[in-house]
């Protein structure tokens, strides 16, 4: 790779100065009270530095939001090879428990995000965006197990995905709450078992 010049890797200081600061703003205030001046403030950077790499809050925040996904999306991106059905269900179940961990241990910025997704429309067009990559990894996963003869041929591995996920993103939804009306373990048993009784043979 090339080597970054100076002002190549204070560009990329400056940025994540401003994610940095926006995180604790965001946490702080709400998304809807936060402003890009308390952003800029807390950052020390100068006005028109900021917009020189961020339009506005949204943008910012989306940027928060991507980089938060990016963890749970390497749960969805563990190796899934499995030979047997219940192979395959201590791999989901896995991944089910290790998807739903990360959103108590991202509790409140999950919280940040539910506010803004129904708030700014970026930010709702985004989530949307991050569901897609979601649902056309898990289809993978379900084309996977068609193949191999584990799963019903029958249904369409895109159709099921976008289940699956919805299904799971509800639980992630609600472990975000004061009040939880299950266990991180109730939730993973019944999610793992509606899927894999399912759709597996």
């Amino acid at each position: 790779m090339k080597k970054l010049s100076s002002r190549q890797l204070q560009a990329m200081e400056t940025r994540q100065k401003i994610i940095a600061a926006s995180y604790d703003v965001f946490l702080e205030n709400g998304f809807q009270k936060a402003t890009i001046s308390q952003i800029i403030q807390k950052a020390n950077v100068g006005y028109g530095t900021a917009y020189v790499y961020f339009k506005n809050k949204d943008d910012i925040f989306v940027e928060m939001m991507e980089k938060t996904m990016r963890k749970f999306y390497e749960v969805a991106e563990i190796p899934f090879a499995p030979r047997t059905k219940e192979e395959a269900r201590h791999l989901i179940e896995h991944q089910v428990r290790l998807f739903l961990q990360l959103a108590i241990q991202e509790q409140r910025l999950l919280q940040l995000m539910k506010e803004a997704i129904g708030i700014s429309d970026l930010v709702a067009k985004k989530w949307k965006a991050i569901r897609e990559q979601f649902i056309t990894r898990i289809a993978q996963d379900v084309a996977y197990s068609q193949a191999n003869g584990l799963a019903k041929s029958h249904l369409q591995p895109s159709l099921v995905a976008r289940g699956w996920f919805y299904a799971n993103e509800m639980y992630m939804w609600e472990l975000t709450e004061q009040e939880v009306p299950f266990s991180l373990e109730d939730a993973v048993y019944h999610l793992t078992e509606m899927y894999t009784n399912g759709i597996y043979e």
